[in-house]
């Protein structure tokens, strides 16, 4: 056999190698040198990937013990984003009246509302109060625990 098989055979055949190939193996090595050298390099490397290649790494104390410290201070370690405080509600809900009893000091409504009579005030009303239902609904659901503890309820 050729040096290219006989390296073949060691490189991609190494699970299913049967004792035959292994003696052909053995025997071209014992009289050719240069195989038999990148055959101890390459078993050396395949020892080397087995064993060495991952490190063994015992971290798992470690990261438990993070793990059961996290657990203790979780409501401590998460900050509420996304709530707004009370006054920044104040605030808002102060900008959002005040923009909706402008819009009557518009300069086209008088003249839309002379125009349309009853027909325009009745939908505008409605949905004044739609939005001003829904913001004071929202505002109530989202400090609910802080208005019970205030109001002892």
């Amino acid at each position: 056999m050729s040096c290219s098989n006989i390296l073949d055979m060691v490189y991609y055949n190494e699970e299913n190698i049967s004792l035959l190939n292994h003696l052909q193996i053995g025997f071209h090595a014992f009289f050719c040198q240069d195989c038999a050298r990148k055959i101890e390099l390459y078993n050396i490397a395949r020892a080397s990937m087995k064993e060495d290649f991952f490190p063994s790494v015992d971290i798992e104390d470690s990261v438990m013990a993070r793990i059961a410290h996290e657990n203790e201070n979780e409501e401590a370690a998460l900050p509420v984003h996304g709530v707004p405080s009370t006054r920044g509600w104040v605030i808002a809900g102060v900008v959002l009246v005040v923009s909706l009893v402008s819009a009557f000091f518009g300069f086209d409504f008088r003249r839309l509302a002379s125009e349309s009579g009853m027909s325009f005030m009745l939908p505008m009303g409605i949905t004044i109060g739609l939005i001003l239902t829904v913001y004071c609904a929202l505002f109530i659901g989202s400090h609910l625990k802080e208005l019970s503890e205030r109001f002892g309820l």
